[in-house]
C-alpha cells in the first residue's frame, strides 16, 4: 500500500473522529491523560502559511525543511508540505519520527501497512529507533513530485530532536516546522536558536510569558504568527482527538501582518467615545510603575510618549516599525521600566475581606493599581492601603 493511501486512511479516521468529539475538552485532561502529543489540523497549517507566501512568493523557495518529532506516517505537516513541494519550490523536505519506545507516555502503538509491508521493515527496530523521510525529487517516473515519492529509512537512534543524529539534520535544515512536545517548547525553541534557523512552531499563548521566550520576543527576534490553531490531543490509537486549547504560532519568518501599525485615538477621544473605557475619566497609573495602565489594545492612545503596559494580547497587532517593546512585569522589566514600590508588608484579602494567608509579596511582579472594585482579591497594608493586582503586561513605547 503506497504513503499516499495510508495518510489518506488516517487522515478520514480522523476527520470522522473529529466531528463526534467532545468540543470542550480542555488542556487540563490532556495532562490528567499523561499525554504529550498534539495534533494539527491540515487547515490551520494551510492558512498559517499562507500569510508567509502572500507576503513573499519565494520565501520556501531553494529552502530545505525539517519537521523533526513528526510522524510521517500520518502527519499534516507531512503532508501539506509534500503535496506542495514544487509549488514552494523546496530543495528538500525531512520528516522524522520519535520512537515510540523512547516516548513518556505509551500508546497502543502498532506499525502501519505502510511500514510492514515494505522490504525495509524490521521488527526489532521499528519500536525503538525512529524513522527519517526525505522528498528530494520524482521518484517514481510521474512527472511530478509530491507524497508518493518520500524515501524512509530507519534513524540510527530514537529520533529525540536533542540528539547528535537529528541536530545534524537541524544543521542541515533552512526552517524547522513543527508542533513540539507541550512539555519540551522551551528546550525545542532553544535547540532551534542554538542552530540559528528560521522557524514556524506551535506553541501555548502563555509561552510569551516564558523567561526563555520573552526575551526574543523583546529583542525582534522571534514573533507570534498570523493566526490561532487550536491543538488536538488522543489518548490512545483508537480514542478520539480532544481539542485541547486554542495556542499560537511562533516564527522569525516575516509576514505582513506585523507591519501594519495600529489605527488608533487620542487619550480624549478614547475616554470620550471608547466603550471600553466606559465610566474612566483618565488612564490609571500603575502604583509601582512609572507607566500607564491599558487594559484592551484597542484603548492605547496615539498622542501618548510615555511607557505603557499593554495585554500581552497586544503582540497579535504589534508593529516594530510602531512600538518599541521595553518588558514586561514579568520578564525583564527591571532595567527600563523598573519596580518603584514592594508590597512584602502587605497581605492578600479576599473581596469580604478575609485573610487568605498569602503575603504581598506575590504581588511584587506584577503590575498594580491603587483600588479596590469590591469583586476581586487585593492587597492591603497596615496602613489599610489598598491595591489589586492586573493581569500580566507588556510594557511599550511609542517609538518617535
Amino acid at each position: 500500500m503506497g504513503i499516499a493511501l495510508i495518510v489518506a486512511y488516517r487522515m478520514k479516521a480522523k476527520v470522522e473522529m473529529l466531528l463526534s468529539m467532545a468540543k470542550n475538552a480542555n488542556l487540563g485532561a490532556a495532562k490528567n491523560a499523561k499525554n504529550d502529543e498534539f495534533y494539527t489540523q491540515y487547515a490551520d497549517i494551510q492558512k498559517e502559511v499562507n500569510a508567509y507566501i502572500e507576503y513573499n512568493p519565494d520565501v520556501f523557495r531553494g529552502k530545505t525543511i525539517l519537521l523533526p518529532c513528526d510522524d510521517p506516517e500520518w502527519s499534516n505537516f507531512t503532508k501539506f508540505f509534500a503535496q506542495n513541494f514544487e509549488f514552494f519550490g523546496l530543495k528538500k523536505l525531512i520528516s522524522t519520527s520519535y520512537a515510540i519506545e523512547s516516548k513518556k507516555y505509551k500508546t497502543d502503538w502498532q506499525p502501519t501497512l505502510f511500514e510492514t509491508e515494505n522490504p525495509m521493515y524490521n521488527v526489532e527496530k521499528s519500536r525503538i529507533k525512529g524513522k527519517i523521510f526525505t522528498l528530494t525529487h520524482d521518484t517514481n517516473a510521474n512527472g511530478r513530485i509530491d507524497i508518493d515519492d518520500l524515501q524512509w529509512s530507519y534513524l540510527e537512534g530514537d529520533g529525540d530532536f536533542r540528539s547528535a543524529e537529528v541536530t545534524a539534520l537541524r544543521d542541515e535544515a533552512d526552517i524547522i516546522i513543527t508542533n513540539p512536545p507541550f512539555s519540551l517548547f522551551r528546550e525545542f525553541l532553544a535547540w532551534i536558536m542554538e542552530g540559528k534557523k528560521q522557524c514556524l512552531v506551535i506553541g501555548n499563548m502563555n509561552a510569551i510569558t516564558y523567561k526563555e521566550v520573552f526575551p526574543l520576543i523583546k529583542d525582534n527576534k522571534l514573533w507570534l504568527g498570523t493566526t490561532d490553531v487550536r491543538w488536538f490531543y488522543q489518548e490512545s490509537t483508537d480514542s478520539p482527538l480532544y481539542e485541547a486549547a486554542h495556542s499560537r504560532w511562533f516564527t522569525n519568518i516575516d509576514h505582513g501582518m506585523r507591519h501594519k501599525p495600529l489605527q488608533l485615538m487620542s487619550m480624549a477621544d478614547n475616554l470620550k467615545f471608547n466603550k471600553k473605557l466606559k465610566g474612566q475619566t483618565e488612564y490609571q497609573r500603575y502604583d509601582n510603575y512609572d507607566a500607564i495602565e491599558i487594559p484592551f489594545t484597542e484603548v492605547i492612545p496615539n498622542d501618548y510618549d510615555g511607557i505603557m503596559g499593554v495585554p500581552i494580547s497586544f503582540l497579535d497587532k504589534y508593529c516594530p516599525e510602531q512600538f518599541e517593546i521595553l518588558g514586561s512585569t514579568q520578564r525583564g522589566c527591571h532595567d527600563l521600566v523598573p519596580d518603584t514600590r514592594r508590597y512584602d508588608d502587605y497581605w492578600e484579602c479576599k473581596p469580604n475581606g478575609e485573610r487568605t494567608g498569602s503575603s504581598g509579596g506575590k504581588t511584587n511582579e506584577n503590575g498594580n493599581l491603587l483600588k479596590n472594585d469590591g469583586v476581586h482579591n487585593y492587597f492591603e497594608n497596615v496602613e489599610g492601603r489598598q491595591v489589586q493586582s492586573t493581569y500580566g503586561r507588556i510594557f511599550i513605547r511609542k517609538k518617535q
